[in-house]
């Protein structure tokens, strides 16, 4: 008889959710699955199955450009939508997700919530990243300084190379450099093992449970891992990923790095260009009001964990891509452009200047067609408005989440014809609407909150490009002509998916001199 009352309970719950879900609320006329408007945990699920991505972009073929995909969360496939939400202005701020990118328990312009936060702390550095500060002068040299360690790197390994890992070391030790000069630059690509080992906690495939368990269960697992004693001893057993977490040892050097700058003598300091030295003109020792050690140590940090994998995984893509022999058309293409370009663009080592890089065409369409269908962050990018808003027709109540995917932009067959095949030419192809493609195009998001390091990302990608095409055919190595290497995305694995399989953070590339 107990037994028969729990279950009618049960029943009794279940039906008045899927009434208040269905019938009730404000969200109910929006289309999209019932078992997702039910409950929150439908998409818990999928982000547990790593398949959330994937699955959204099936519902929003499925039911169209708004779905509804929890009981307070709706996913949206428009270009009016883009703007809506993300746009300059839009009044959407951030939730609660972006909370796992604090560092040290201090949040940064990447998990500040508002806009005006976001703002205030982006106008201490943000001239740092600008287009023209990247093009010349010494963060121009820095890169093509790295791109020849990287050319050597290659002659030395004799032309094989397992570029998940080089091009991990190309970009920490650029990033590093770029922020912390001589206070905290790697030396990955010169062989320094313990600058190497620092890309370990980022391959460890348990960091996409804990990612999960972060969203989902975020104080939960804060308390998890603050236990200490016989308690912490039984908490082990519970961890979703064993210690060292995620970025430990990466976190551990930026603030070793932010440590040593602040301990540095005024002469010392005099001089530097890297960001760190920006960020110092700010602190609360120099300006009243201004920000402190950790706040800065935050603040580098953040950025260092946001230029490692980002430009890795695409150049990583970039190349496997042109080496897959049914695009062999395309690597000729952009080999007969980098060979033409005129010796007075090459800088004293032979290696194209990030200026000239930054003016080729065809190389510019290889990644963007690059950065379409493999996005270093395709996933939802969650945000929410305290007050109600319209967004394509429909009322949305305050503070219901509302995202856009750039899996699902870049894969929309209206716009981007064959959407999975990769193919550079689209890009300056005049049948293509190419205008409604770059409207569509959203590989470093939009508004105020776009990517701040996107200008040191291309001049990364360009030259580094530039020069391996300029020397090299690229061909895979083993059965990486069908298989694809694949990368983790907070808690999916991303690959290219008209492979049969994917092999996860590895990707074997012959390098031969044409």
């Amino acid at each position: 008889m107990t037994w028969i009352l729990i279950a009618a309970f049960i029943v009794a719950f279940l039906v008045y959710q899927l009434s208040i879900s269905t019938l009730f609320s404000p969200l109910a006329q929006i289309p999209g699955p019932k078992t997702f408007a039910l409950t929150k945990f439908k998409l818990a699920y999928e982000d547990y199955k790593g398949t959330r991505t994937r699955k959204i972009n099936a519902l929003h073929q499925q039911y169209g450009p708004v779905v509804r995909i929890g009981p307070s969360e709706v996913t949206f496939n428009s270009t009016s939508a883009l703007r809506a939400i993300y746009g300059a202005g839009s009044g959407f701020e951030r939730t609660g997700f972006y909370h796992m990118f604090e560092v040290y328990g201090r949040k940064n312009m990447f998990s500040f919530a508002t806009a005006k936060q976001h703002g205030e702390r982006k106008k201490l550095f943000a001239h740092a990243y600008a287009k023209s500060v990247m093009l010349k002068g010494q963060n121009a040299e820095m890169v093509e300084q790295k791109v020849k360690i990287y050319m050597d790197l290659l002659e030395r390994d004799g032309g094989k190379s397992e570029i998940f890992s080089t091009l991990h070391y190309f970009s920490l030790d650029t990033i590093t450099e770029f922020l912390y000069g001589s206070f905290g630059k790697t030396a990955c690509l010169e062989g320094l093992g313990q600058d190497r080992a620092l890309i370990g906690d980022i391959i460890d495939t348990a960091r996409r449970k804990l990612s999960w368990y972060a969203v989902h269960f975020p104080h939960f697992t804060e308390w998890l891992y603050s236990r200490t004693g016989l308690s912490g001893c039984i908490a082990k057993w519970l961890y979703p990923m064993q210690l060292p977490t995620t970025y430990s040892g990466i976190r551990l050097h930026a603030m070793k790095a932010t440590q040593k700058y602040a301990s540095a003598s005024a002469s010392e300091k005099e001089g530097a260009s890297a960001l760190i030295s920006r960020l110092w003109s700010h602190h609360h020792s120099q300006k009243p009001n201004g920000i402190d050690d950790l706040d800065i140590a935050s603040e580098c940090a953040d950025h260092l964990l946001a230029g490692i994998d980002t430009t890795s995984d695409t150049l990583m893509f970039l190349i496997w891509a042109l080496s897959r022999p049914e695009n062999k058309r395309f690597q000729d293409k952009l080999i007969e452009e980098v060979c033409n370009i005129p010796e007075d663009s090459l800088n004293a080592n032979g290696i194209p200047k990030v200026e000239s890089s930054d003016r080729l065409s065809y190389l510019d369409a290889v990644i963007k067609e690059t950065l379409r269908l493999y996005a270093p962050l395709p996933g939802s990018e969650p945000r929410s408005l305290p007050t109600a808003a319209t967004i394509d027709g429909y009322t949305i109540p305050p503070r219901t989440v509302v995202s856009i995917s750039p899996y699902a932009l870049h894969r929309n067959s209206g716009v981007f014809k064959d959407p999975t095949k990769f193919n550079p030419d689209r890009w300056l192809d005049p049948s293509e609407n190419v205008a409604d493609m770059k409207k569509w195009f959203w590989a470093f998001s939009s508004g105020g909150r776009m990517c701040i390091g996107m200008h040191l990302a291309m001049a990364e990608m360009t030259t580094l490009v530039a020069a391996i095409y300029r020397k090299y055919k690229t061909t895979p190595i083993g059965d990486f002509g069908t298989v694809s290497p694949g990368i983790t995305g907070r808690y999916e694995v991303f690959y290219d998916e008209t492979c049969s399989k994917m092999r996860e953070h590895e990707c074997q590339i012959e390098f031969k001199p044409h």
